[in-house]
């Protein structure tokens, strides 16, 4: 039986980009599963305190599915970490940029804007960062 390899979004992506999604969110799948068993819960435990499906959740700790921000904010209560961490290790939210009181954090935390406004809004903002750290390395 083949993996399945679709967004969260349920929209089927090339393997390559699959495997894009497992290896940028490996590290965020492993650290899940180790705060899941230091926390002494099962697999279906976690889920249904986070409100997603066993399946689901499963596979966002084999990499094979990216959570939503909505999603690491309810894993992140259930297992009493820092949800900044998770956004972090899910590649939203970059380590540098982590302080207290950041764009990312701010875009993430509010609840008037969907997810998908969310994710365009922080892709916007990165390549300002971008932008202008490009302009500050230029020869002048």
């Amino acid at each position: 039986m083949a993996r399945d390899t679709s967004t969260s979004t349920g929209r089927p992506v090339s393997k390559k980009a699959g495997k894009a999604v497992a290896g940028s969110i490996g590290t965020l799948g492993d650290y899940l599963k180790e705060q899941r068993l230091a926390a002494s819960l099962s697999l279906r435990q976690l889920a249904d305190q986070v409100g997603v499906s066993n399946p689901y959740l499963s596979q966002i700790e084999r990499g094979l599915r990216k959570p939503s921000a909505e999603v690491l904010q309810q894993l992140a209560r259930a297992l009493r970490v820092s949800a900044e961490q998770l956004y972090v290790r899910a590649g939203i939210v970059h380590p540098d940029a982590g302080e207290t009181g950041s764009v990312e954090l701010a875009i993430l935390a509010d609840a008037g804007l969907t997810e998908r406004q969310k994710h365009s809004l922080l892709d916007v903002y990165a390549s300002f960062l971008a932008l202008n750290e490009r302009d500050a390395q230029a020869p002048q």
